[in-house]
């Protein structure tokens, strides 16, 4: 059985990441298989126009959160590299709002966007799947929190789970 399958104990992470964890049951890697279809499903027939549409203002764009989905998957799955190489240096946080406006998302096309998300997706799949239990079982700290690289496993799909919803229930019905 996968060292993945176990869902991570809350003292695996902070518990501002519940709410990611939460939102995966079952096999974090078949979630992240099973997302990019998804993203693609939500995003069939938006225009490049749409694609700069906030829900409310202030809010991010369509595009800036997909982007931001990029830059928040590949920092977590540093995360999981470093700790599931035995690294014990503390890892940094990172502020979001500072990474989004100078993205340059807007002005991104959906397919430039959707191919670096699709090799972002392939290199984090392949880390995860090449991780022993051990690996998977080591925690580090990021942001000043304990987390473990089973519970980046599962935030990781988790957090894009997060955004797909946002997408659905408050960006989608804006549209028409």
């Amino acid at each position: 059985m996968s060292p993945l399958l176990t869902p991570p104990a809350a003292i695996e992470y902070a518990p501002y990441y519940h709410t990611y964890v939460k939102l995966i049951a079952g096999d974090p890697l078949e979630a992240l298989r099973r997302q990019p279809r998804e993203l693609r499903q939500l995003l069939a027939g938006l225009t490049e126009e749409q694609g700069t549409f906030r829900y409310a203002p202030g809010k991010w764009s369509i595009k800036e959160n997909l982007v931001h989905m990029l830059d928040t998957e590949r920092i977590f799955a540093y995360r999981a590299l470093r700790i599931g190489r035995g690294d014990t240096t503390p890892l940094p946080g990172f502020e979001q709002d500072d990474y989004v406006p100078v993205s340059g998302a807007d002005s991104r096309s959906f397919a430039g966007i959707l191919a670096e998300y699709d090799a972002v997706r392939a290199a984090t799949l392949s880390l995860l799947e090449a991780f022993t239990a051990e690996a998977v079982a080591r925690q580090g700290t990021a942001s000043g929190q304990p987390v473990s690289v089973r519970a980046l496993a599962y935030i990781l799909p988790g957090h894009e789970a997060h955004h797909l919803n946002l997408l659905r229930e408050r960006y989608l019905p804006g549209l028409q």
